[in-house]
């Protein structure tokens, strides 16, 4: 598969769009993430639309709602805001209370597209390795970063990996699920 300048656009409104963001408690830009998400994707059988998604996942969750989805639809089609849509945890400010709407999107994961389960299961393995590299550097003081802490965010993780694993036998979620595990043990 050949990607074309489609994805440079899509490259370069994610870093228009998340270009001041920072990965929770670091300096690491926040671009680094969605590349490497469009990299799992890439890499995993995803085509130039799943890799576009990827780059854009966060966009309409963090970066202006319901306005940047209908820029996304009107810049790389229904097929790409349609995953991109799947993956938003939600597009209103200020967000829902958290656990509600983690729980929410577990429930989704059974209604996902093939396409909208790659992607989200791309980010999530993405964000599950770097949980995992980060308490090893940190420790306990790791959770600080985040709104929700340790024990919700396990929780949350074990319910995507059950949701996941739960729609077949796919190799992402074995990964995802067998990381999940291996963080629970560490952190117990």
């Amino acid at each position: 598969m050949e990607l074309t300048e489609k994805f440079e656009d899509a490259l370069s409104m994610a870093a228009r769009l998340h270009g001041d963001q920072k990965r929770k408690g670091t300096d690491i830009p926040y671009l680094s993430h969605l590349m490497a998400v469009a990299a799992i994707v890439l890499e995993n059988g995803g085509d130039e639309n799943e890799a576009i998604a990827a780059l854009l996942h966060d966009a309409v969750e963090d970066q202006g709602g319901a306005p940047v989805l209908v820029r996304i639809r009107e810049r790389f089609g229904d097929d790409v805001a349609d995953i991109v849509a799947s993956c938003s945890d939600t597009d209103v400010t200020p967000k829902p209370p958290w656990r509600e709407r983690k729980q929410a999107y577990i429930d989704t994961i059974a209604r996902k597209s093939p396409s909208a389960r790659l992607v989200s299961l791309a980010d999530k393995l993405h964000n599950i390795h770097t949980i995992d590299r980060d308490y090893r550097r940190h420790g306990e003081a790791l959770w600080k970063r985040f709104n929700a802490g340790k024990e919700e965010q396990l929780w949350y993780y074990r319910g995507l990996a059950k949701a996941f694993m739960a729609r077949g036998d796919d190799p992402l979620a074995r990964e995802l699920d067998n990381a999940v595990r291996t963080l629970e043990k560490l952190c117990a």
